[in-house]
């Protein structure tokens, strides 16, 4: 693997806990930024010890969303803590953070006092409804913010309650956002920096990155918006379907496994047909694109269904497979563990973690000049607090008095 960094030439100031901002930590870490996590004193992120815990209760999860980083403990109820962060941020490219909407101003660390030492400096921030607007001083986690956004409203089954899946979706959506408006944010810094007559008319230096929770599930809403404000239509939840896309669908086979089956392209239809033995629905001119295939939804899914539940998964497969049909079963983590394209792409890496080693995730996308990868495995908690200080200038006095007065 090459040992070059896209992003090592960056310094990146975490301040905040549990998912969304650390998501984006992670990933700019990932490529190679130098990502300092700022924690409060003793027990630090509240993340390191929710869902399954290893031996020394530590969590798994924690391990993995927070590899690649330096542990900084600092007490922002203090002044000198906070100080800290004043420090720290004064050379930094960007500040990450998700607290609730006006506490980092509270505490004199908001965009406009960082950048009057550090007009450079790139400040991300990831709440549940934005820094404006009437709802902007909400709590929103995750669970809410799914659920304002519309999204929540389509998943399920019609008539029944709504569903959401076993992950903080909204977090890691908004964490994406954020990694994307803060390299957007650098890239504009970059051009100015490069050019005697900006093209946005004015030099651009540092920005604040505004993200919602809300906004970014909104923008996987696709084409939802204009469907209601220019037809007059709400979408509606469709369970294991798509509305306006067949045939697209989950099936159980014979052996009680699930498959789920794309035929929705007008030529890939005609394949599956004839692969199921329905050459009168390949040849049926009313199904030979999509409007047809929408308004004959039933007659198709029942004709899939009754096929895929007379074989076994592996059959289904295998047949789709070789018709060029796309087809999959539907995979839990020890099945896309064993498989053998994760296994080729490299999609588990191992970490030591003091004396022992442990799987988690790789990162995503792939780079084939400067790729990512774990250097190690989430810290404990403040290991790196005095090397990080005695960096940024504090004495061994200083930095004792700090440990002593519990503002680190």
């Amino acid at each position: 693997m090459s040992d070059a960094s896209a992003l090592g030439h960056l310094k990146v100031l975490e301040v905040g806990q549990l998912l969304a901002g650390p998501f984006a930590g992670t990933l700019l870490g990932y490529f190679g930024a130098e990502v300092i996590k700022i924690e409060p004193p003793e027990k630090g992120d509240p993340i390191r010890y929710w869902r399954e815990l290893d031996a020394n209760g530590t969590g798994y999860w924690w391990r993995s969303l927070a590899r690649n980083k330096k542990s900084v403990t600092a007490n922002l109820r203090t002044e000198a803590g906070r100080e800290i962060v004043r420090r720290l941020a004064q050379d930094a490219d960007v500040l990450i953070e998700n607290f609730k909407p006006g506490t980092m101003e509270k505490w004199g660390l908001g965009p406009d006092d960082l950048k009057a030492t550090n007009p450079d400096l790139i400040y991300a921030r990831i709440s549940g409804y934005g820094q404006t607007g009437p709802y902007h001083t909400k709590p929103g986690y995750a669970s809410v913010t799914e659920a304002f956004s519309g999204f929540r409203h389509l998943n399920g089954v019609p008539g029944e309650v709504p569903v959401r899946p076993n992950l903080s979706l909204g977090d890691s959506v908004a964490g994406l956002h954020a990694t994307l408006g803060i390299l957007v944010a650098l890239l504009a810094r970059h051009s100015t920096a490069l050019s005697a007559k900006p093209a946005l008319g004015t030099a651009v230096r540092g920005q604040v990155v505004d993200v919602a929770l809300y906004e970014a599930m909104f923008n996987l809403m696709e084409g939802v918006v204009p469907e209601f404000t220019e037809a007059g239509l709400v979408r509606q939840p469709s369970g294991s379907t798509l509305t306006g896309i067949v045939p697209t669908n989950t099936y159980p086979c014979q052996d009680h496994k699930y498959v789920v089956i794309g035929g929705n392209g007008d030529s890939i239809f005609v394949r599956l047909m004839r692969a199921i033995g329905r050459v009168d629905l390949a040849d049926d001119q009313r199904l030979a694109q999509n409007p047809g295939r929408v308004a004959h939804q039933t007659l198709i899914d029942e004709a899939i269904g009754s096929w895929a539940l007379a074989h076994t998964a592996a059959e289904v497969i295998a047949a789709l497979e070789a018709a060029e049909v796309p087809v999959g079963l539907i995979y839990d983590v020890a099945d896309a563990q064993a498989d053998p394209q994760y296994q080729a792409r490299e999609m588990f890496e191992e970490v030591a973690v003091g004396a022992s080693r442990m799987t988690i995730p790789a990162m995503a996308p792939k780079l084939s000049a400067t790729p990512g990868r774990t250097r190690w495995a989430g810290p404990e908690v403040g290991v790196d607090t005095e090397q990080v200080l005695a960096d940024a200038g504090y004495s061994r006095d200083e930095i004792n008095t700090l440990r002593e007065s519990g503002d680190i």
